[in-house]
């Protein structure tokens, strides 16, 4: 679906991010082990690790991203709106929309509140920008799947 520019967000040089704290252990986990096979992915979680909000569960912004939630986004770059589903690396399935939190759309979109945006210089694009529309909690996500 072709979408508008939006001009309402900007991009912040860090937008204020949560983790879930139930995660947090994990996903840096996956950074240690990644640094590896992939410095570059891995040094980018590692500093949106580094910059967030941890918070518990029962804490969590009911519109932030955590793994688990659905998020609809508008990928002002190649202006098309999307829907995903962000999951740790062993659950992802591009074919039904569920992007690992290792990807840089998953870095990207981790731990941003719904109206904020992320830009990063990403490979080849000159300059990559996404702006989240929606949140569903990973449990309301679950209840929309049955």
């Amino acid at each position: 679906m072709e979408v508008e520019m939006t001009s309402g967000a900007h991009c912040e040089p860090d937008p204020i991010i949560f983790i879930n704290a139930d995660h947090q252990a994990r996903i840096e986990a996956l950074v240690e082990r990644a640094m590896e096979r992939n410095p570059t992915m891995a040094n980018r979680l590692f500093d949106e690790i580094s910059r967030a909000r941890i918070v518990a569960p029962e804490d969590f912004p009911p519109f932030a991203v955590d793994i688990g939630s659905r998020v609809s986004y508008i990928d002002e770059t190649a202006r098309l709106q999307r829907e995903v589903v962000l999951v740790f690396p062993e659950d992802s399935d591009v074919a039904r929309q569920r992007v690992s939190v290792m990807t840089p759309l998953g870095v990207a979109l981790l731990g941003l509140q719904k109206g904020q945006a992320f830009c990063w210089d990403a490979n080849a694009i000159p300059r990559w920008k996404l702006t989240v529309t929606n949140v569903e909690s990973p449990q309301r996500a679950k209840e929309r799947k049955r």
